[in-house]
């Protein structure tokens, strides 16, 4: 992957870097009293018992040890229904039950609160949001939704949201002209199909998601440029098929190829059915979102 589709991916989970400022810590009180009103504490159930254990678990919350560990942990427990809105957390009950130290606790759930998750209040405590308060634009939220009880409706609003940018985002691309994004797109193609050759999805996904997330970047509009991290997010969650171009195949890697003609010869109408015709290559895709007609 290329340092420029690294970077725009980085960007986009920079509200995940779990950084304390000063005075942050003693937003979540570590001791909360029980208000006289409060629900039933959560049950943590279904929580890893092995998430304190670092020796002995994955690195599955992209590097960032216990921290990250925990807001993979309580994030996918939020997303799933597990812990459901208005619920109380309480800092020292997680503390104990992850067996981790305040100081990580209070971490993760100031990244969860700047993902919309919780809110803390003084004299409230901790608690969870409700879905309409959610960062759904999150890239971690587009994973945890990805994995649990919404991965359905994640992989169809996923796939109308991408109907909705990226044809644009190859029209508007193919007006700019550069040389170099263009042999750079190009490069992917060529990639994606030694890695169809050899079997190698992982390459192949690698590339394609580079590829996407470069064209977006360089259609100029900065709106657009900012939702590159839900694209990346959408050709990464796994549970099933979110696109054409997610699984490794002939038709897909054609629709790349004339996506990168168009741009060669500033064909933005070229570029932008082809785009459409690539987001639709997948049945299931067509039956969320309709191809475009022919006139």
């Amino acid at each position: 992957m290329s340092t420029l589709a690294h970077t725009m991916m980085t960007a986009a989970r920079s509200t995940d870097s779990g950084l304390v400022g000063p005075g942050e810590l003693d937003r979540y009180p570590y001791a909360e009293a029980p208000a006289p009103d409060r629900v039933a504490s959560p049950s943590w159930e279904g929580a890893d018992p092995e998430l304190g254990r670092v020796g002995r678990r994955a690195t599955g919350s992209r590097g960032r040890g216990l921290h990250g560990q925990l807001v993979q942990q309580l994030g996918q427990m939020i997303v799933s229904g597990d812990l459901g809105a208005d619920r109380p957390l309480v800092p020292e009950e997680i503390g104990q039950r992850f067996e981790v130290s305040r100081t990580v606790v209070r971490e993760s759930l100031r990244v969860l609160e700047a993902k919309g998750l919780v809110s803390a209040r003084p004299n409230v405590g901790t608690r969870v949001r409700p879905v309409s308060d959610w960062n759904l634009l999150d890239p971690d939220i587009i994973e945890w939704r990805a994995f649990g009880p919404q991965r359905d409706d994640q992989r169809r609003e996923l796939s109308e949201l991408r109907w909705t940018i990226e044809p644009l985002a190859a029209r508007l691309a193919a007006g700019h002209g550069r040389e170099d994004v263009q042999q750079r797109l190009a490069d992917m193609v060529e990639i994606m199909g030694h890695a169809l050759g050899q079997g190698d999805a992982l390459t192949f996904s690698r590339a394609d998601a580079e590829f996407h997330t470069l064209l977006i970047q360089v259609a100029g509009n900065r709106m657009l440029e900012h939702l590159s991290g839900i694209v990346s997010a959408a050709l990464q969650v796994s549970g099933g098929p979110v696109t054409g171009c997610d699984r490794p195949s002939e038709a897909a890697l054609a629709q790349h190829a004339r996506i990168v003609d168009a741009l060669g010869t500033g064909d933005g109408a070229a570029a932008e059915t082809a785009m459409r015709q690539l987001l639709t290559v997948h049945p299931e895709i067509e039956r969320v979102v309709p191809a475009p007609r022919e006139h």
